[in-house]
């Protein structure tokens, strides 16, 4: 039994670092964003097995976490746990009545977490009630002993005997744990968390005790703050910004409806469009910590082409990154890439390299009010 539950934990932890398919939409955790500590007080009992008088007193008990949300749904915590054990045994040398025991331990585990509200009803950040499931693997370290009793009867009494024993050892117990926590929303910060966790270990409980594996249940309060609040952005294939797009859409009727004319009258058309709107601005939209074109760009690009190529004026790629993502040097060479993305594509279209100037940008602060849009590469004449 012990086994399989420690091999469930384990699939717990996969099936929850796996399921971030099940959201609604897709979100992501910028950076530092989302990652937070929590401290957790509670009461805890063990059950040493039936045979030895089933669950002890309740005790005390206080854990550590540090952790991060990747997604809405999907995250992933370590956690140190400290506590006093008290468990029964009938190994009693004087009468066969049950003698009570403790046992100071330290426990390390690993928590994959799945938030059921968000997969379920979608992310809202204003929600007041979160529920998760989490589930994994530790390590339970505590002095034991491997030795063993022997009872031998001397007229009314009994005396035992340890064999073995060598004193006790600090020694490290396999465990896993699955768990449910629920989460009060107070603030962009904080959180009021309660939490019940169920775990079952290789024993612990040494000599005093002839079960081979034990269990234990866990009930506490605490709070979590999370560093830079939580903060999670919705990862869109496209950017739908309408004026943005208005103004992409009346220069792609203006350069193909100057394509379309004879050619002794495009001449002028093309000109007054270079002198008048430059092509100012035609932006190209990224998805976050890419460089690569989409299939909207490549239609833009190739229109633009067109349009540069009978102008016969140079153009500027312009490529910026969002400054809240990523290091200062990483954005650096994500608008290089961006950049040359866009060159290389517009050059593919027939544009010469005369015509055209690399600029970029690296991380810059928002440019049309969001993120989104600043992961941008801008063509035209300044």
């Amino acid at each position: 039994m012990k086994t399989k539950l420690i091999l469930l934990s384990l699939a717990m932890v996969g099936f929850a670092m796996s399921a971030s398919a099940q959201s609604r939409d897709k979100y992501t955790s910028n950076g530092a964003d989302n990652i937070f500590i929590s401290a957790t007080g509670g009461l805890s009992t063990t059950y040493s097995g039936k045979s030895e008088g089933g669950f002890g007193k309740v005790a005390p008990h206080f854990t550590v976490s540090l952790g991060k949300w990747f997604t809405p749904v999907i995250g992933l915590r370590g956690q140190v746990g400290f506590w006093r054990t008290n468990f029964y045994t009938q190994h009693n040398p004087s009468n066969a009545a049950r003698q009570e025991n403790h046992k100071g331990m330290v426990v390390v585990r690993l928590d994959g977490m799945y938030n059921i509200s968000n997969a379920i009803w979608g992310y809202n950040p204003d929600r007041l009630f979160n529920l998760s499931v989490f589930a994994g693997p530790g390590l339970t370290f505590a002095k034991t002993s491997k030795g063993f009793d022997i009872y031998q009867s001397f007229g009314d009494g009994m005396v035992v005997h340890r064999r073995g024993t060598n004193g006790e050892k600090l020694r490290p117990h396999i465990n896993g744990s699955v768990g449910l926590q629920g989460k009060f929303n107070v603030s962009q910060y904080w959180d009021i968390d309660l939490e019940v966790r169920g775990e079952v270990a290789d024993s612990y409980l040494g000599y005093a005790n002839t079960s081979t594996a034990i269990g234990a249940l866990y009930f506490g309060a605490g709070v979590t703050y999370t560093f830079g609040g939580k903060k999670f952005q919705k990862l869109n294939p496209y950017v739908d910004v309408t004026p943005l797009n208005d103004e992409i859409n009346r220069l792609r009727n203006e350069l193909a409806a100057a394509l379309n004319k004879p050619a002794e009258v495009r001449t002028v058309v093309e000109t007054k469009t270079v002198t008048e709107t430059k092509f100012n601005k035609t932006p190209i939209f990224f998805k976050i910590g890419s460089s690569k074109l989409d299939n909207y760009a490549k239609a833009t690009v190739k229109l633009v082409a067109d349009g540069i190529k009978a102008s016969g004026g140079t153009f500027k790629v312009q490529a910026y990154a969002d400054k809240a993502t990523g290091s200062s040097s990483f954005n650096q060479k994500l608008t290089d890439a961006r950049a040359k993305a866009v060159y290389d594509a517009l050059v593919a279209e027939g544009v010469p390299t005369s015509q055209l100037e690399i600029v970029s940008n690296g991380g810059v602060d928002n440019m049309f009010g969001d993120r989104e849009t600043t992961r941008v590469v801008i063509m035209g004449v300044d």
